[in-house]
């Protein structure tokens, strides 16, 4: 916004609300004055507004002002309001143009993966999935990256109840080797399928966090193993890393976790 458009009370508001949210234990009237060049008697004016509608709260015994509950009150709701795949759908397409391939975006229910959205590339290529359709998490690439990125004793209630079953010569069923993989796959922070579910298709996945630092869903590439080369997604995998946190932020995810 141009700066002559800009209200110059709401600015102020603004500014107060930004430095007293980067201390922990709040500002005092004369603090905050000082570092946004106002008098003291305006930012008491401000802060005094502001503690009305409940974005500021003042310290009874310290005097100061710190950031009040209005504000996780609208986060709350702004979370609410997330919908998944609108805020990634940007994100996939961007994939889709750079790559030509097969995007899939998928989110994790009760040990198995469910693709939500299935962005088709302009290459020829026939796959199994489909939106609202179920796939295992041991011998896809989106599962593997969610599995890698859950706690460990989910991880294992969820090979208890779903095994290892074999979908290619591929899959990986030996379960130590698997859980080494997924140490693997949490270091590097994005997993391969090289041809585990499907004879032929080969994926890379990223995951996709949550407010809360959860990993919730993925979003991968597909494509034919003969394109999809240990290069090629060697040559992808820091485009996917990019990709998987921007959607994250979007989700209200901090990486602070």
């Amino acid at each position: 916004m141009e700066r002559e458009n800009m209200v110059k009370s709401v600015s102020r508001a603004l500014d107060i609300i930004h430095l007293v949210s980067l201390r922990k234990g709040g500002l005092g009237v004369t603090e905050i004055a000082k570092q946004i060049d106002i008098n003291k008697s305006s930012v008491y004016r401000i802060l005094s507004t502001l503690v009305q509608y409940g974005y500021v709260e003042q310290d009874k015994e310290t005097e100061r002002y710190k950031l009040g509950y209005k504000f996780l009150e609208i986060s709350s709701k702004l979370l609410e309001s997330i919908d998944l795949r609108t805020e990634a759908r940007p994100y996939l397409q961007e994939l889709e143009r750079e790559t030509n391939e097969v995007i899939h975006l998928v989110v994790y229910d009760q040990g198995e993966v469910v693709y939500i959205e299935k962005l088709e590339g302009t290459e020829t290529l026939r796959m199994h999935s489909k939106v609202g359709k179920r796939a295992p998490m041991h011998c896809t690439s989106v599962g593997k990256v969610i599995l890698a990125n859950l706690p460990s004793n989910d991880v294992i209630n969820i090979l208890e109840r779903k095994g290892l079953p074999v979908h290619t010569t591929n899959t990986i069923t030996d379960k130590d080797l698997f859980l080494k993989e997924l140490t693997q796959v949490k270091q590097k922070g994005y997993a391969l399928d090289l041809e585990e579910n499907e004879p032929g298709i080969s994926c890379i996945a990223v995951p996709i966090f949550d407010h809360l630092g959860k990993a919730i869903a993925a979003v991968s590439i597909s494509g034919p193993t003969t394109r999809m080369t240990a290069e090629r997604m060697d040559q992808v995998q820091g485009k996917m890393r990019e990709i998987g946190l921007k959607i994250s932020t979007r989700l209200g995810y901090t990486n602070i976790f």
